[in-house]
């Protein structure tokens, strides 16, 4: 009886820990997407600024710009297609999918939307227009697959805020970028976390120097190619 009571009150002390990381956890994506609301009211002056880039798309799709304002409409691209697939994720959840997880893909949803919205309002008539995605290869029903694609979206997406990091001209832009790419550190990282506890930091993510990959503009846009159903234009878009 002894050794029974003995694993039964180690059950509990694991379950209490569990629930305790879980929440803290949630706490981390709450904050994050704090910090995701502040900066679409911060930085909305320091983004209407007036530039000269002319919008003609030249009949070739969807026209980005050139300098910052490609780069802005690079990330609001990006940031469509990340809010695109986690709106269908939280219509049309898995089978088996717990409320915690739920709740987690219900905030990431929730940031990814604010920043969409960030970049549509902050560049005002110099954004794209709201693409068309292809999600039909993605099995949404399968809990693997989604947090498989929701993986390569994250990853995707901060090795592409680091990678146009350098590229950016406006210090101000630059500030925001940042601010945005340490929310989307976080979803990489909870998203990892459920498939692989502990893989938040690997050597798929980091490099030698123990720094996150980034990807040149180009590279970013050849991988979400698949994803993207709308023709755009992005032959001014800075890349290396």
């Amino acid at each position: 009886m002894e050794k029974i009571t003995s694993h039964n009150e180690t059950l509990l002390n694991s379950n209490s820990d569990m629930d305790k990381r879980d929440l803290r956890r949630r706490d981390f994506l709450k904050y994050a997407g704090a910090s995701a609301a502040t900066l679409a009211i911060l930085g909305m002056s320091s983004c209407k600024k007036d530039h000269d880039d002319g919008m003609d798309n030249g009949g070739k799709g969807m026209y980005f710009g050139s300098g910052d304002i490609a780069i802005l409409n690079y990330a609001y691209a990006l940031e469509q297609l990340e809010a695109a697939f986690y709106i269908q994720l939280v219509n049309n959840p898995y089978s088996g999918m717990t409320d915690m997880e739920k709740s987690f893909f219900t905030d990431i949803r929730d940031h990814e939307i604010a920043h969409r919205e960030f970049f549509k309002v902050a560049l005002g008539a110099k954004a794209i227009s709201s693409l068309e995605f292809n999600l039909a290869g993605v099995n949404f029903s399968s809990r693997e697959t989604v947090l498989a694609t929701a993986k390569t979206f994250e990853d995707l997406g901060v090795s592409a805020y680091n990678g146009a990091g350098w590229l950016i001209k406006d210090v101000n832009y630059l500030l925001l970028a940042g601010k945005i790419v340490s929310v989307e550190a976080r979803h990489a990282a909870w998203v990892r976390d459920m498939i692989d506890n502990g893989s938040f930091a690997n050597q798929e993510v980091v490099d030698s120097n123990g720094l996150d990959l980034a990807k040149s503009p180009s590279v970013v846009l050849s991988a979400a190619a698949p994803f993207i159903k709308s023709k755009i234009d992005v032959s001014d878009l800075p890349t290396y």
